[in-house]
């Protein structure tokens, strides 16, 4: 492949400094410029999952990367996923299957066992791509995780792979990021860094010259671009919650989500928070879920600990009182589980082993099994006798038996969810319900009778890819890494654009 390289790895100074954006974004631009390329991430900490055409599990973030990329998402884009299920203990992922639960002691042991899935699946990529955009995670100079590292220079030395630093400067700080970051690297792995840049800047870019010209000096490292702060861009984050809350004038409908302990999956709610006639918020520890027309449960790692955490914030109470007043509540996956009638989990396979009483408002009950369900799916919603088309995904590792009736049949000729007799109540296990146009727009009359605008977030997800491309064009040269950039490059640009990379 003329003008490109083999791979190309992007790391950060923190978490959340723009890496998932920033690998992307260039998968999108090396893509229109008829590059065959996928993105890659050794080894994933994330409550945000996607399922695989082969009923894999791989972090969200790659999905949307491999739709950055043109390309479809694979287990082998993520080979190593790990999913918290307490502040100590997590369930490990390999090649998009559950294999075991491990305390952090018990990963770090198992990294030395790791590295052989990664680079398997880095070389089954290789040889299907022409190019390879592979994404850190967290920081390479975290000191006490750098022995058998799998996740930042580690995997790059294993398989000698060229780096950039990337360091967010709207959080401040950014020179002694980059410069203490790479003093924390060993001589080899300095070597290997062959650049920086810069995110989320605001303003003119010779303001930053003095300070640009100092870190190249220090580090003899150059500085490859300076990327603006994009105002209005709206991708899936990869783990955050994005909670902030502008209250929408003239909504059409209030919705409310509690954010419990292990929420997973909470990208399933950017349709309902990116709508511009839903008022969205996230309710917290101590606050309250009062002044909603739509209460959702999301999903959880934790299902029972989460229960359990919802009625230590009284948010069961709130619930019910909700109802009375004729509120509408939807469960997703785990929520679903939450506002049935029990929870059992015999095995203790997400956690202490025991039974829980559910919220007791759907009629149905749900054992915890140790194979987890995986697939996508499609099929009918139906709600006040009318019925739109829907598609998601399923990530569960319950099993529920219903009695009430399901809102949705799948094409394979089975049902998922339940819905109350009263019909103010109903749960799906379909992650990526929302993102449905025509199920959205279902959802909202069934809770108010509102009509909302349409809005499409296929398109919307697209043209946010394209803009980070057009960034990364506009403002990172690429090329002395041999990625040819386009020819409005110019280091010395006046950045004025205005959410961010």
């Amino acid at each position: 492949m003329s003008d490109s390289i083999a791979a190309l790895m992007v790391q950060g100074t923190t978490s959340d400094a723009g890496k998932s954006v920033l690998v992307a974004g260039i998968g999108r631009m090396l893509a229109r410029r008829g590059i065959r390329v996928a993105p890659f991430k050794p080894q994933n900490m994330a409550l945000n999952s996607a399922v695989t055409l082969d009923g894999g599990e791989i972090g969200r973030a790659q999905a949307v990367q491999a739709q950055a990329c043109g390309v479809t998402p694979s287990v082998d884009m993520n080979p190593i996923l790990i999913k918290p299920s307490s502040d100590v203990g997590a369930q490990i992922i390999i090649q998009g299957q559950a294999k075991m639960n491990l305390d952090a002691i018990g990963y770090h042991e198992f990294k030395k066992m790791a590295l052989p899935y990664v680079l398997e699946s880095f070389t089954a990529l290789s040889k299907q791509f022409d190019c390879i955009i592979i994404e850190g995670a967290g920081s390479p100079a975290e000191i006490n995780l750098r022995e058998n590292d799998i996740a930042n220079m580690g995997f790059a030395e294993a398989a000698d792979v060229p780096v950039v630093i990337v360091a967010d400067i709207d959080r401040g700080g950014v020179f002694a990021h980059l410069y203490g970051t790479l003093a924390l690297l060993s001589p080899s792995e300095q070597a290997r860094v062959k650049g920086f840049i810069i995110n989320r800047f605001r303003g003119d870019v010779a303001l930053l010259e003095p300070g640009l010209r100092w870190l190249e000096e220090k580090t003899n490292k150059p500085v490859l671009g300076v990327l603006p702060f994009l105002h209005g861009l709206n991708i899936e984050a990869e783990d955050a919650i994005i909670d902030a809350h502008s209250a929408v004038k003239n909504s059409k409908i209030r919705v409310v989500v509690p954010v419990v302990t292990r929420i997973s999956n909470h990208t399933d709610f950017d349709p309902l928070r990116l709508h511009p006639d839903i008022d969205f918020r996230y309710v917290g520890k101590g606050e309250s879920l009062a002044n909603a027309d739509l209460i959702i449960l999301p999903g959880t790692k934790s299902t029972r600990a989460d229960l359990a955490y919802l009625r230590e914030q009284g948010w069961d109470k709130e619930i019910a009182k909700h109802l009375r007043y004729g509120g509408k509540v939807i469960g997703i996956c785990g929520g679903l589980q939450m506002l049935g009638q029990t929870i059992i989990d015999e095995s203790g396979v997400e956690g202490e082993a025991g039974t829980s009483q559910g919220l007791g408002w759907l009629n149905l009950s749900t054992s915890m099994q140790a194979k987890k369900t995986l697939r996508q799916r499609q099929g009918c919603l139906t709600l006040n006798g009318q019925t739109v088309s829907v598609h998601g995904y399923e990530i569960h590792v319950g099993q529920s038996q219903v009695t009430d009736a399901a809102p949705i049949e799948l094409d394979d000729g089975s049902v998922d969810g339940a819905l109350s007799a009263d019909n103010q109540i109903f749960g799906s296990y379909l992650h990526g319900l929302f993102d449905s146009e025509p199920a959205l727009a279902l959802i909202i009359q069934w809770v108010n009778d509102e009509q909302i605008a349409p809005q499409n977030m296929m398109q919307m997800r697209e043209h946010a890819l394209d803009r980070i491309a057009d960034a990364i064009e506009a403002h990172v040269d690429l090329s002395s890494l041999g990625i040819a950039t386009a020819p409005s490059y110019r280091k010395d640009r006046v950045i004025a654009d205005g959410a961010s990379l």
